[in-house]
């Protein structure tokens, strides 16, 4: 039998093994490739500025999406409190993207102008000054470092050729825009940022 020949020859079984999954893997992913629901920005998505771009490498480096999601499903529960459902569309700028698998604290991904840029830095100095029963611990030492303005513009250009829209003037101005300012801006800037666009989809 020709199944017998397979089950016992490991290397032509392990070939086999690895066609068939990839074939289910193109079969999945090919067709995503080519839609514009997944490839296009959705509507009033616009790449991260200069000192959001660097606030969201702080909330990755601080390993903020441990806790936080940044994927609202849709179901009603979930969106009577964060709002509209994350579509693809929202992610199409993000490297990686941030959607996040648990969620110690809330999900993040409406969190724009919910609250006041005053709120977000004392709630990342020491949560329990605002909200008691929190166990987020705080990041005081964003506080007093001061981001690399040498580095933004090439990361800024690095994403450019991976298609983020970035201008040559966005990308020259990225300095500036950094300089002087601190961790703690630049990660409540990115806060600031989530979500905005979807605010005028309903």
């Amino acid at each position: 039998m020709k199944h017998d020949v397979i089950e016992k020859n490991v290397g032509l079984l392990g070939i086999l093994v690895a066609v068939v999954i990839s074939i289910g893997g193109l079969v999945e992913i090919v067709p995503l490739v080519f839609s514009q629901e997944t490839t296009k920005a959705a509507p009033g998505v616009e790449p991260y500025t200069a000192l959001q771009l660097e606030g969201r490498d702080i909330y990755i480096r601080e390993g903020c999406y441990v806790c936080h999601s940044q994927m609202i499903r849709p179901l009603r529960g979930e969106t009577e409190r964060y709002g509209h459902y994350s579509v693809a569309g929202e992610s199409v700028y993000d490297h990686p993207f941030q959607f996040g698998s648990k969620r110690t604290g809330p999900d993040l991904a409406r969190v724009g102008g919910r609250y006041s840029d005053e709120w977000h830095r004392l709630h990342l100095q020491n949560p329990r000054d605002l909200v008691p029963e929190s166990n987020m611990p705080g990041f005081p030492w964003l506080t007093n470092a001061m981001l690399d303005d040498s580095l933004t513009a090439k990361k800024m250009r690095a994403l450019r050729m991976v298609g983020v829209p970035y201008t040559n003037a966005q990308i020259a101005g990225a300095a500036d825009e950094v300089r002087g300012k601190t961790e703690l801006d630049a990660l409540v800037a990115y806060l600031q940022s989530l979500g905005t666009a979807a605010k005028n989809w309903d």
